[in-house]
Order: C-alpha cells, then sequence, then structure tokens
C-alpha cells in the first residue's frame, strides 16, 4: 500500500485542489490531474489520508474510460508517468495521474439513478418528487426506479452543498439542445455499465457524470467529452447485490464506515473533523480496493501496469 495526502511541489503551474484531486497545467495545453488519497465526508476533509484510494480512483476511471469510448469519447490522455515532462515523473505520483485533454466544463452534473436513495429519497418522502420532476408513487427506501432516471444537479462552490435540480432547469443552463443530449449521453453509459456491475456482484444504484466541451470540434464529433472521474466509489454508489432489500440502504463500497462512525458521534459536520481510528480508515481502504478488483477484475498490487 502507498499513501499520497498531498501532492508534492511541481514545476507546474497549480490550478486548483479539490477535496481529493490537484490539477496543473501543462505547457501544450493539456492538464494533469493527481489523485491523492484525501477522503472527506460531509464536505469536510478528514485529517487521516486512505490508503491507495487515489490510486483505485484512477485505475477504475482508466478502466471505465476504455469500456465506454465507443459511446463518448473521453478527455483522459495517459495514466503513465513517462507521458509526463521528465521533471514531473515522480515516483509517489505513479498510478494516480491523469493526463488529459482541457475542455470548457459544463455548469450541469448529471447524475444517474437506477434506486432511490440519498438526497433523492429524502426529497421523495417529503414531496413525493425526484430533484423537482415527477416520480412514481408509493416508492420504499432503496427501491428500483422503473428505469434508470437522470437526475442533474449544479456544481457547489468549495464547501458548499450541490443543489438538485429539476430538468428544466438544465436547460436554462446549458440550453435545451445540450441537456438532451447530456440526458442521452449519461444514460447510455449507465445503461453500459449496469450490466457491468451486476456482473460483478454489484448494484450500481447511482453515479455523477461531468462533462466539458472541447474547444476543437470538427464535424466528426460535437466537442463533448466526459471529464474527471467515471464510476468510481467516490462518484457512484455501489451495493452488493445480496445487501439490497427495498426499505433501508445498504452499506456502499466507498466511504460507508467513515460516514458510519461520524454519525455516532454527535459532530456537527463542521471543521475541524474529528480523528478516525485505525480500523475505520483500514476497512474504508478495503472497500474501495475490493470495488476496483472485482468490478474491473485486476489485483491493485498489478496497477499501474507498464
Amino acid at each position: 500500500m502507498s499513501t499520497l495526502a498531498s501532492v508534492p511541489d511541481l514545476p507546474l503551474e497549480h490550478l486548483h485542489s479539490g477535496k481529493v484531486r490537484d490539477l496543473f497545467a501543462l505547457a501544450d495545453g493539456s492538464l494533469l490531474m493527481v489523485a491523492t488519497d484525501r477522503l472527506s465526508a460531509f464536505d469536510v476533509v478528514m485529517a487521516e489520508p486512505v490508503p491507495d484510494k487515489g490510486r483505485v480512483l484512477t485505475a477504475m476511471s482508466s478502466w471505465w474510460f476504455a469500456q465506454l469510448a465507443d459511446v463518448v469519447q473521453g478527455h483522459l490522455l495517459s495514466t503513465k508517468l513517462s507521458s509526463l515532462p521528465e521533471p514531473v515523473r515522480r515516483s509517489e505520483l505513479a498510478g494516480r495521474i491523469m493526463l488529459c485533454r482541457r475542455a470548457r466544463m459544463l455548469p450541469v452534473e448529471c447524475i444517474v439513478r437506477s434506486h432511490v436513495t440519498g438526497s433523492a429519497w429524502k426529497e421523495y418522502r417529503a414531496e413525493g418528487t425526484i430533484h423537482g420532476m415527477a416520480a412514481p408513487a408509493g416508492l420504499r427506501e432503496a427501491d428500483r426506479l422503473p428505469e434508470p432516471m437522470f437526475t442533474p444537479s449544479t456544481k457547489a462552490a468549495v464547501g458548499d452543498h450541490d443543489e438538485n435540480i429539476s430538468f428544466d432547469r438544465a436547460v436554462e443552463l446549458v440550453g435545451g439542445d445540450m441537456a438532451e443530449r447530456l440526458r442521452s449521453v449519461s444514460l447510455e453509459v449507465f445503461a453500459r455499465a449496469l450490466p457491468i456491475a451486476e456482473s460483478a456482484g454489484f448494484i450500481l444504484a447511482d453515479t455523477k457524470f461531468e462533462f466539458g466541451l472541447l474547444p476543437e470540434a470538427d464535424g466528426t464529433h460535437d466537442g463533448l467529452v466526459l471529464c474527471d472521474e467515471v464510476l468510481t466509489p467516490d462518484s457512484s454508489r455501489f451495493w452488493a447485490v445480496q445487501d439490497w432489500s427495498p426499505g433501508a440502504t445498504p452499506h456502499g463500497f466507498d466511504k460507508q464506515p467513515v460516514r458510519d462512525y461520524l454519525d455516532g458521534l454527535g459532530w456537527d459536520k463542521t471543521p475541524p473533523p474529528p480523528q478516525l481510528p485505525d480500523e475505520v480508515v483500514a476497512e474504508t481502504a478495503q472497500r474501495y480496493r475490493f470495488a476496483y478488483e472485482r468490478i474491473c477484475g485486476s489485483s491493485l498490487d498489478d496497477w499501474p501496469g507498464a
């Protein structure tokens, strides 16, 4: 196992530090994304990194980009250190980098849900709607929807919560044609991913996609690219098939052990966060690794490959 809580100084323009990733600009116009082992819960970054988490996120995203290449183009160019300028090839970054094409990010997060859970369940229980849109009556917590549902949100500023929005609001933000395109592509990607997850023993309850536009659309495509991470435990809810039963949300293969621990403390969910016990960190790392190895069919010990 390896751990990276923060990115070392690099001779590159540093563009942004997120909860998990750091973003750098390269001289040729491409972007370097580095996935650390930082973990956030309730929008607060924990003090303790989760070993190999960033490697899981990078390995899984790389694998999914390859699976989805015939559905939508991705921004990923390479995950190999050898693709970077020599002064940037730090050994501690191995398995954690994505060299990407630069895109203009669209201000809508594209969530697709096959089950009603999380914020969607809270809204449904109170209002009978999902993202302000009509939903079937009589659903129970974690129930399967009649068909996957496109439920967009806006991208919040750092420290704020994303805002669930209706499809009509998405149209206002990006225009009717683009909103339709985002819905269509998101549902098509989800339809490709769903049986892959199921064959590995998982229910893909929901996931979030982010898209951008390339400046060099050439007539063969409209410049739309799938960006950021794809179908990872940080962007998706993966449930073990045997754990699911309508009426309660099963534990996901993600940061759920951390959420459960924090929920039991009476913490007000503002910084600074409580200290995480070693066993909670270890269980979380194991769940991330398990999700990658079961779905992608490879040992994390073999990532990155040659």
